[in-house]
């Protein structure tokens, strides 16, 4: 009986393959998607998820801003802090993530591994094998208003 149900498992993982296959390739040729599609695509539903203050490395964000002022660019760089590798049929997905303070670190990791993996496997046809996150820092909301309209008073010797 155990070998029945290893045969019928064998045979259901191979439609689902073949289902897949079927995506990205058919009688009609092949359909090839860009590693920058599945990096903006994954950006996007990374940012969407509460608990995400930003993305990317420090030296990427402060290179971005510089570039986000220059007239006649594009604006923000929503793949920054993702990172892809895409074949075939599959992707795997690298995440740097910088946190709002006083979130579950790893519910915020789980909940960016699902919102990342529906949109891209929904949006490309692709199979997310992996979502891996790197959380590089934590965003203090205090250090926004000492920076933004708040001058520090010069000190008195």
């Amino acid at each position: 009986m155990s070998q029945v149900t290893k045969t019928e498992q064998a045979g259901h993982a191979g439609g689902i393959q073949s289902a897949r296959q079927n995506k990205l390739s058919n009688e009609d040729g092949k359909i090839m998607i860009a590693d920058n599609v599945v990096q903006k695509v994954a950006g996007m539903a990374c940012r969407e998820v509460s608990g995400v203050h930003a993305m990317g490395s420090a030296g990427t964000r402060a290179f971005s801003a510089i570039r986000e002022r220059i007239p006649g660019s594009s604006g923000p760089n929503v793949s920054q802090g993702v990172g892809v590798e895409v074949g075939e049929n599959d992707a795997a997905i690298d995440l740097d993530v910088i946190a709002e303070y006083g979130i579950s670190i790893a519910d915020l990791g789980r909940n960016i591994q699902r919102n990342v993996k529906t949109a891209v496997e929904r949006t490309t046809g692709l199979n997310v094998v992996e979502v891996n996150i790197s959380v590089d820092d934590v965003h203090l909301p205090e250090a926004d208003g000492q920076r933004q309209g708040q001058q520090q008073q010069p000190r008195m010797s």
